[in-house]
């Protein structure tokens, strides 16, 4: 079996197409999958050069990579609720009890999985497990977002970004979000209301009294966030509230600006990835893919995933 595995940290040169792979096998509570496609996080060439080997182990050669779509090959015990022949798409990352998504084959837990929506094929189903269940965490568990209130987006253009901004005017909400001049059309064709060009302009001077923040970008654009933000008031009005994929936001701030701030790390589930599924076939998200590689292109699809700003995903056309 063909997969991309690496056998130390670094960068895309550790990056190797093995074919001799073993085939892994489905596990109690595992469905053992033929691979179509699989799409790449920054996640994952974080992984790739090391940033999380503290508290993240792998066992090298490691195969990579989380999301992906395929077709059920195949069944371990207590995996009663899928059968062989579905389609379905999830994540299969070893840190979460898979067997690695870049390969011909796969082991993924049912509890990472779901059938995959209808209307997408299996490239797009590919590139929605993470940037789909990271915005539903963040926008319908942590905000609590509601119609018409107001939500700042920062990285719109980006794979989270991108599906943030749909899933926010899913919900009737008002949505400014700060990316590049490159891509102000892009964002205004996703529903975006108010576009900020990031180098041009000062989003924390324009912007005021805004229900929520979405922030995919980190550093001082996640400090800056807070003065956009509703404030807590004697009278009992609540703050605002900022959600963080790069990092904890500063406490001190938090408390500053009477806001609630989380930083979050995405769960991924069955149950998000069905209700992500039933946004999808109701035409309320769809996801964008930049560019399509094979696996034996791996190293040119991290390159333009590293380098080049993709707009929504990069994915790997496995078959």
């Amino acid at each position: 079996m063909k997969a991309v595995q690496i056998s130390s940290y670094g960068g895309i040169e550790v990056l190797s197409v093995n074919e001799n792979v073993p085939e892994p096998k489905a596990g109690e509570g595992q469905v053992l999958v033929e691979v179509h496609a699989a799409s790449i996080n920054p996640f994952d060439w974080k992984l790739r050069q090391g940033y999380a080997k503290e508290y993240i182990k792998l066992e090298f050669p490691a195969t990579i990579g989380g999301d992906f779509s395929g077709k059920v090959v195949g069944l371990g015990e207590n995996a009663a609720d899928f059968a062989v022949g579905d389609e379905v798409y999830g994540q299969a990352a070893v840190i979460a009890g898979g067997t690695g998504a870049f390969a011909q084959k796969l082991a993924a837990p049912v509890g990472k999985i779901a059938k995959k929506p209808q209307k997408a094929d299996f490239l797009q189903a590919a590139a929605l497990p993470l940037v789909g269940q990271s915005a539903l965490q963040a926008l319908e568990t942590h905000i609590a977002l509601k119609p018409k209130q107001k939500i700042l987006i920062h990285g719109g253009a980006g794979g989270i970004g991108h599906v943030a901004i749909q899933l926010a005017k899913a919900l009737g909400a008002y949505v400014a979000t700060t990316i590049s001049a490159d891509d102000v059309d892009f964002v205004k064709e996703l529903g975006a209301d108010e576009v900020l060009d990031y180098k041009a302009e000062k989003f924390e001077e324009k912007l005021s009294e805004f229900d929520a923040v979405f922030d995919t970008v980190g550093g001082e654009v996640t400090d800056k966030s807070f003065k956009v933000l509703k404030k807590s008031l004697p009278a009992g009005r609540q703050g605002g509230v900022i959600v963080s994929m790069a990092g904890a936001p500063s406490e001190h701030l938090a408390k500053e600006y009477g806001v609630n701030a989380i930083g979050q790390n995405t769960q991924g589930d069955r149950e998000r990835l069905e209700r992500l599924a039933e946004l999808v076939d109701s035409g309320k998200i769809k996801v964008h893919i930049d560019g399509v590689f094979s696996l034996d292109e791996v190293k040119e699809a991290f390159s333009h995933q590293e380098q080049g700003h993709p707009r929504g995903k990069v994915v790997l056309k496995i078959r």
